[in-house]
């Protein structure tokens, strides 16, 4: 008996886990749990019971789920910002308009964890949150693109900014929607975005104006 007892005692020192280790197990828990549920939705005690740890030792590690937290959406906006960046390095501006637009929507794709992390408690419309800053950091480098543009096309750079926002924002929207229902194809809806923002922007108007006239029906 005492014997097996030794074993079992050895079988456990194998298993036990070094302390980076362990954080990484944390963290990859929480951030299960926050694209599940929420920031708000998830304890400290769930993410212990699934890590089969005692809370104590969350909070050893990052003080708490704010430190787990913040950490997962840190590492998921370097992730999606450093995959926008590369994008936008393409030689020409619909090329960068194509592989912004597939970037992100294999983001969504490829990491539905993340990228529901990153949205879970921010939508882009709210102009608060994780999320909302992550648009604003992507669309600060498209705007610095499209002021270079319209600079080249007479149209007026200042307004750059605006149109960054537009246009990051609706490339946005369309993945929180496609995240849920996945059809089309990633191509497909990429090639679609690519349509309306491409052929919006070729088509500009360099003072563009209401039609506030009425409209007769018949």
């Amino acid at each position: 008996m005492g014997a097996a007892d030794s074993e079992q005692r050895t079988r456990v020192r194998r298993k036990r886990m070094t302390g980076k280790e362990r954080r990484q197990q944390l963290l990859e828990i929480g951030r299960e749990l926050f694209a599940e549920r929420g920031f708000d939705a998830t304890s400290v005690e769930e993410i212990a019971a699934r890590a089969g740890v005692s809370k104590p030792v969350v909070y050893e590690h990052f003080g708490g789920k704010e430190g787990i937290y913040a950490v997962v959406v840190d590492r998921e906006m370097r992730t999606l910002l450093d995959m926008m960046g590369e994008a936008l390095t393409a030689d020409h501006a619909r090329s960068k308009i194509e592989k912004a637009a597939l970037a992100l929507l294999r983001y969504v794709e490829e990491d539905s964890v993340g990228f529901r992390v990153l949205t879970r408690d921010s939508h882009v419309a709210s102009g608060t949150g994780s999320f909302a800053s992550l648009i604003n950091d992507i669309a600060s480098q498209v705007e610095h693109i499209m002021a270079d543009e319209f600079a080249e096309r007479g149209y007026d750079p200042g307004l750059a900014p605006m149109y960054a926002q537009a246009l990051v924002g609706m490339w946005a929207l369309t993945g929180q929607w496609w995240l849920e229902v996945r059809k089309p194809k990633r191509e497909v809806v990429a090639a679609h975005l690519v349509n309306l923002a491409w052929n919006g922007l070729s088509a500009l108007e360099a003072k563009p104006r209401l039609d506030t006239r009425k409209r007769r029906s018949g």
